[in-house]
């Protein structure tokens, strides 16, 4: 028995010889799968910290710290996150969990760790090829900064009412005054002097002063022009225009597709064109994303209209990662989490919640787009809809890929006409294979609420080699089966 298993192993070994894609070596942000993280509500590794902890109170302190991240940091390289993002880490205000009412900004906030534990989560984040992006504020500093006391620096307060969940603490600068100016520069030169980060997340950049926001970006920039900065939109009403006109900006949130998105994925019967519009006449890169810290989930939106959350996700995350722009994940999502209010979307991650299915799939369709340039890079063309079908190509150099997501009530197909005979569709989710019928043309069905990630190759038939090769480990088995049975009966006789 022990040397049919052995020959078992022997043929399975086999198996993982058939050779994999090849890694792309474009660099840049669309390479980026990113990770965005609420420090205080992720995860507690040193209760040691935890002086102002108060679990039952949702707008304090929960306990969430560096630590924390940098102990899961091999749950995002199995997921596929390539970078995360951290809520602001500065000195903050008593109950400044969110981290907007900066009291210090050349410290980390005491709750969070210190600049030794953020240096040890970044250099354990490189060496699994994670980038780290701090979110950098600098509109707004806490009412009980030591600039709002200053009798000298009352130029350079904007305002004293700020209108959002947490603007009751905040004053807002005025950055057209060249000495805000200077000193918020010099924050950011600070924090990429003193640590190894790879980007800063410019928060609320939509309530910025244009001509702060083109100074700031451009002195990093040129201090480091591979930095990565993205731009953050507070209001999802804002005309995003000019961060989307700035060349220092990789990436804007793009809030209008996000809930396009929402809209769509978590009922059945809505077309997935309607997201297509609100990404393809943008004329910059945006941060895609499903989820954030101030909406509410997507799998509770889905849940509501009693959708399975598995199918949901695999049909919207095959259309977040293929899209030729930067896909977001917000803490939580993968488990999946629910909420609704702001107080639940935002409590601690329950890594124990959700099955291993949706997991899974963020794996697997991150290791597609990995594997695939055209998922990342290159040309994007609607080829066709059909009900609730959509089918979109996206081609690189030589290489074309074709996405199909059937988000209708029943089977769906669309034709791809301009494709030249002889080859094949190859897909990876479902594996499914389309050749050309007899007018050359390629029918592409798929079942109801299905999703496929197609890649071209030559039309070879039946892979008589493969099939061959798995006939003939079989009978190997087989043989191996009757030649130990006879030979333990010789042996009893």
């Amino acid at each position: 028995m022990k040397n049919i298993i052995a020959l078992m192993l022997v043929s399975f070994g086999l198996f993982a010889c058939v050779p994999t894609f090849a890694q792309a070596e474009d660099k840049g942000i669309q390479e980026e799968v990113f990770y965005r993280i609420l420090v205080d509500r992720y995860s507690n590794a040193n209760a040691q910290i935890d002086k102002q902890i108060d679990l039952d109170n949702p707008m304090t302190y929960h306990g969430g710290d560096l630590e924390g991240i940098t102990e899961r940091l091999d749950t995002f390289e199995e997921v596929g996150y390539t970078a995360i993002v951290l809520s602001p880490i500065m000195g903050n205000a008593p109950d400044g969990y969110h981290g907007y009412w900066i009291e210090d900004f050349y410290n980390v906030e005491e709750q969070y760790g210190d600049m030794e534990s953020l240096k040890k989560l970044i250099d354990e984040a490189h060496q699994r090829d994670i980038k780290v992006v701090l979110e950098l504020v600098t509109n707004y500093v806490a009412k009980s900064h030591p600039i709002v006391k200053d009798k000298s620096k009352q130029s350079w307060i904007e305002a004293n009412d700020v209108d959002t969940a947490w603007g009751k603490n905040v004053i807002k600068l005025n950055q057209e005054n060249e000495e805000v100016q200077d000193y918020l520069v010099d924050v950011a030169m600070y924090w990429m002097d003193e640590t190894n980060i790879d980007g800063f997340q410019l928060h609320a950049a939509d309530q910025s002063s244009q001509t702060f926001l083109n100074l700031l970006t451009s002195k990093i920039k040129e201090k480091d022009e591979n930095f990565y900065l993205l731009a953050d939109v507070l209001d999802t009403n804002s005309d995003v225009t000019s961060l989307q006109e700035n060349d220092h900006i990789d990436a804007v949130d793009n809030h209008q597709a996000q809930q396009a998105m929402s809209s769509v994925f978590s009922k059945p019967g809505v077309s997935p064109e309607k997201i297509y519009e609100e990404t393809m006449d943008v004329n910059a890169l945006s941060m895609l994303f499903m989820d954030d810290e101030s909406v509410e989930r997507f799998t509770q939106t889905l849940a509501e209209n009693g959708r399975n959350p598995l199918t949901a996700w695999s049909l919207a995350l095959t259309y977040l990662y293929s899209m030729p722009d930067v896909p977001v994940v917000y803490q939580g999502t993968e488990l999946p989490m629910y909420g609704k209010t702001l107080e639940e979307v935002q409590r601690m991650v329950e890594f124990n919640s959700g099955g291993k299915e949706i997991k899974e799939f963020f794996n697997r369709i991150s290791s597609l787009r990995n594997q695939f340039p055209a998922l990342r890079r290159g040309s994007y063309e609607l080829v066709g809809t059909d009900g609730a079908m959509i089918l979109f190509k996206r081609t690189y150099n030589e290489e074309t890929m074709y996405i199909a997501i059937n988000n209708d009530v029943k089977t769906r197909s669309v034709t791809i006409t301009d494709l030249e005979k002889g080859k094949e569709l190859r897909g990876y989710l479902g594996d499914h294979t389309f050749r050309a019928n007899d007018k050359g043309e390629y029918r592409i069905g798929l079942d109801r609420e299905t999703a496929e990630v197609f890649s071209v190759k030559e039309d070879t038939g039946f892979n008589w080699w493969f099939i061959g090769f798995i006939v003939g480990v079989f009978l190997l088995f087989i043989i191996a089966v009757v030649v130990l049975s006879r030979k333990q009966k010789a042996n009893n006789r």
